[in-house]
């Protein structure tokens, strides 16, 4: 499959794209295998829900069970699907200099990782350091992924923003072009602070918000020093932080390993997420693309005691308005 770095150059010219054009239509949601697409002619907005009762996975549920909310207004359930929703997983792997001794490690876990595609899943690696670099593009070809892994080699600076943001664009608008109906993740590995990037975290955050895909963040070392120290480095703080707040817009989690020995076990925790995990879509009472923030809450009504979460709520523009989605199916 195809390799290809991003430069600046070329980062600039996708971030004027971006702000200059109309964006294309938004993540689809999810449909019955035996169900042909069609575009919906209503606004449509899908969430990835994740539900535990405080220390595990909640599996099992039907719609019935859920209430979303926007605004703090009601919304009908359109459609829901708790198992057959084929996943795209695109792991963003930190390839900065610092990395170098802990990559054959890295490497392992980031395989292993990926072993939890299943038939139907894709996966993509985009490795980082100065510049972006697509090494596998999506695909469901186990062995082209692994390859994708072990070509990344360690050199360079941190530009973690770019990454983030040019994964979001490559693969999110690519999913939604296609009409396919897929739930798409971003598993993302970081060591400490982005020193390179041209794209600011706000821009990453502004884009999130827009695509619906979840991100998990994983920050080793430097991170981990922001969250467990009394008086941490303030470039320190604020790296665990943008780790946090992206996890959190997007509905994911954000993990801080000691050492990257503990990578697996991370790892393991996303996949079983990913698994267990609700795809819901509803049609907004407020039909207006406004470009306002709408925010979002899903609760579970026939168990107030289970806990819920999903990405924070969305911008309430043309990206987030046309969704390709399966006709209504509540089972």
């Amino acid at each position: 499959m195809g390799k290809f770095a991003i430069t600046a150059a070329a980062l600039v010219t996708i971030a004027a794209v971006v702000h200059g054009q109309d964006p294309v239509p938004q993540l689809p949601g999810a449909q019955h295998p035996e169900r042909s697409l069609f575009r919906s002619s209503a606004s449509m907005v899908a969430l990835n829900v994740t539900v535990t009762d405080g220390r595990k996975l909640v599996t099992g549920l039907d719609a019935s069970d859920f209430e979303v909310s926007e605004d703090g207004v009601a919304q009908q359930l359109r459609f829901f699907e708790a198992t057959r929703v084929p996943m795209d997983v695109i792991l963003l792997l930190d390839a900065s200099s610092s990395m170098r001794d802990r990559m054959p490690v890295v490497h392992d876990a980031a395989k292993g990782f990926m072993r939890l595609l299943r038939q139907g899943d894709r996966g993509a690696v985009v490795s980082f350091a100065n510049n972006v670099r697509v090494v596998q593009d999506l695909t469901s070809d186990a062995s082209a992924i692994e390859s994708g892994i072990n070509s990344t080699v360690a050199s360079g600076a941190t530009a973690l923003n770019n990454a983030v943001y040019i994964a979001l664009k490559q693969f999110g608008q690519s999913a939604r072009t296609t009409g396919d109906v897929r739930r798409q993740a971003i598993a993302v590995l970081s060591d400490g602070e982005d020193t390179s990037s041209l794209i600011s975290f706000d821009d990453v955050v502004g884009l999130a918000r827009t695509m619906g895909v979840s991100i998990y963040t994983i920050g080793l070392q430097s991170a981990v020093q922001a969250i467990r120290s009394n008086a941490p480095s303030p470039q320190f703080s604020e790296a665990a932080y943008r780790l946090n707040a992206l996890a959190r817009e997007t509905g994911a989690r954000a993990f801080f390993p000691s050492t990257v020995h503990e990578l697996k076990d991370v790892y393991a925790t996303i996949s079983d997420e990913l698994k267990a995990q609700y795809s819901l879509a509803y049609s907004p009472t407020n039909s207006r693309a406004d470009g306002r923030f709408r925010r979002v809450a899903v609760r579970v009504t026939t168990n107030p005691s289970l806990r819920s979460r999903t990405r924070t709520g969305y911008t309430a523009d043309p990206v987030s308005a046309n969704l390709a989605i399966s006709p209504p199916v509540l089972r």
